[in-house]
């Protein structure tokens, strides 16, 4: 069993899903990652996953900006290439002008496994200075109704200015769909009750992420590794309603991960299911790794199941460096 937890293991997913994104923020973190309301219009119903981040934060951490490259999401990565090409002359980034930054995972129908994903930057943009650019280079919008949306590029990327500090961007079909949700076409994260509940316990911190039940169900999948093919899990799996977590760096590195399970009996299964994971993956760990299983705490309470993981920076910057977080950036 041992060999194969060793790609799924527990810490590994908990950092696929936290961790890496968080490095992206600071190391003195003093602000909220909130979305106004403009922004959260602009999110499809069924979303799966919503990642938050207090974007300028991560200028002031030096681990932060050296791993950045390493752990940038993609679409972020692209989107400011696209962006300096097309429409800032290579002269500037986007760092400058972003206050939050949002990544939303949703599903293109309701019911379906289909996913896309769409980004919202909310900030002080240079609005004119940009469409200028595009005019320049002759780069036509295509109208969505009183919206335009204009390509970035050879990237294949487009963006939309839904109001003069709240930008969405990605391909051009989730936007789209976006701009459906956010002039009321569609229904939005607006009217989902649970995801919008699960914000509320999460939206004041500078990092944040909140999942649905199959998002959820996914994560603790991966979570689990070989371990989540257990009849224990298969009968608690479609128990977990949704989960949220929120990350920390002002005083060493704080993750806290939180699981509606809705029952006392599906919490405590699956507390004792993780648990097990964490034992078996410290027989394989190096020093680091096992410093950090050690500090990582698991509970069950009211229906609910809580993971926290707290270390001090030099611990958490020894662990950057082991074999488990080296293979999951790859």
């Amino acid at each position: 069993m041992a060999s194969g937890f060793r790609r799924m293991e527990l810490l590994k997913a908990v950092l696929k899903y936290s961790i890496a994104p968080a490095l992206m923020a600071a190391a003195t973190l003093a602000q909220a990652a909130q979305l106004d309301t403009d922004a959260r219009g602009a999110i499809p119903h069924d979303v799966q996953q919503l990642v938050v981040i207090d974007y300028p934060a991560m200028q002031n951490s030096s681990s932060a900006m050296s791993l950045r490259d390493r752990v940038m999401p993609p679409e972020l990565k692209q989107f400011d290439d696209a962006l300096r090409k097309s429409a800032l002359n290579n002269k500037e980034s986007m760092d400058q002008y972003v206050d939050t930054l949002a990544f939303a995972l949703f599903r293109t129908s309701a019911g379906g496994d289909n996913l896309d994903t769409v980004g919202i930057a909310q900030g002080q943009f240079p609005v004119q200075d940009i469409l200028a650019s595009f005019k320049a280079q002759k780069f036509k919008p295509t109208p969505v109704r009183s919206n335009s949306i204009y390509p970035m590029g050879r990237s294949g990327m487009v963006l939309c200015f839904v109001d003069p500090s709240t930008m969405v961007f990605g391909d051009q079909d989730a936007v789209k769909k976006a701009l459906d949700a956010r002039d009321g076409l569609a229904p939005s994260m607006l009217t989902n009750g649970p995801m919008m509940g699960a914000m509320q316990s999460v939206d004041s911190n500078p990092l944040w992420s909140i999942l649905d039940d199959r998002g959820t169900q996914t994560m603790m999948r991966q979570l689990l590794g070989e371990a989540g093919s257990v009849t224990d899990f298969d009968s608690v799996k479609k128990r977990l309603q949704g989960s949220w977590y929120s990350m920390d760096f002002t005083h060493g590195v704080h993750f806290d991960l939180t699981i509606a399970t809705g029952d006392a009996f599906t919490a405590a299964t699956v507390s004792s299911l993780l648990s097990a994971a964490v034992m078996v993956r410290k027989m394989s760990s190096s020093d680091s790794e096992k410093q950090a299983l050690d500090a990582t705490s698991i509970a069950s309470n009211a229906g609910q199941l809580s993971i926290h993981f707290a270390s001090s920076d030099a611990q958490f910057v020894s662990l950057l460096q082991s074999p488990l977080f080296q293979g999951m950036v790859r």
